[in-house]
């Protein structure tokens, strides 16, 4: 079952970083970070992470955003400032569609969550840094045995499954 780590809007913590890629390196087969690390590109916390830039990242080798597959999932990587998702997830949705993307993970809301909207899902992992809404510093671990059995669970910053937060999908 492939397993991919989605972390964002870290905003200066290296510590934490380091401690969440050690604790799942061995069970996740691609570890994402969607912006707003405010370290730089090759900062060794940020080895072995696909990563974008986010709105505090000053380093410009940083894309502004990646797509990948794996398996049989389509990624499509933003930070989401230059996509309005403080507000809508339409700019977002219309890039997805462009590039043929059935998962769409990105930050900049520091709010945890999980949707499925037009057979696409949308990953916020929230932010372990400066959370919104909830209390807890979240990022996300997305597992799938085939598009139609998605599950994507939330953890807290010391690697605790949070319940509420698990998102079941169906693409």
């Amino acid at each position: 079952m492939p397993k991919v780590l989605i972390l964002s809007d870290s905003h200066g913590l290296t510590k934490e970083v380091e401690m969440i890629k050690k604790r799942h390196k061995n069970e996740v087969d691609q570890l994402i970070h969607c912006g707003d690390s405010e370290l730089e590109m090759d900062a060794k916390e940020l080895d072995d992470f696909m990563k974008v830039a986010g709105n505090c990242d000053l380093d410009s080798r940083f894309p502004n955003e990646l797509d990948f597959s794996l398996e049989d999932l389509t990624f499509f990587v933003t930070h989401g400032h230059l996509f309005q998702v403080k507000s809508t997830l339409m700019p977002l949705s219309y890039r997805a569609e462009e590039l043929q993307a059935n998962v769409i993970c990105f930050g900049h809301s520091h709010i945890a969550g999980a949707e499925v909207v037009k057979n696409k899902l949308f990953i916020n992992p929230g932010s372990i840094r400066l959370p919104r809404n909830r209390k807890e510093h979240t990022y996300a671990i997305l597992s799938w045995e085939t598009k139609g059995n998605i599950t994507v669970d939330f953890h807290d910053i010391s690697g605790e499954r949070i319940d509420d937060l698990t998102y079941q999908a169906n693409l």
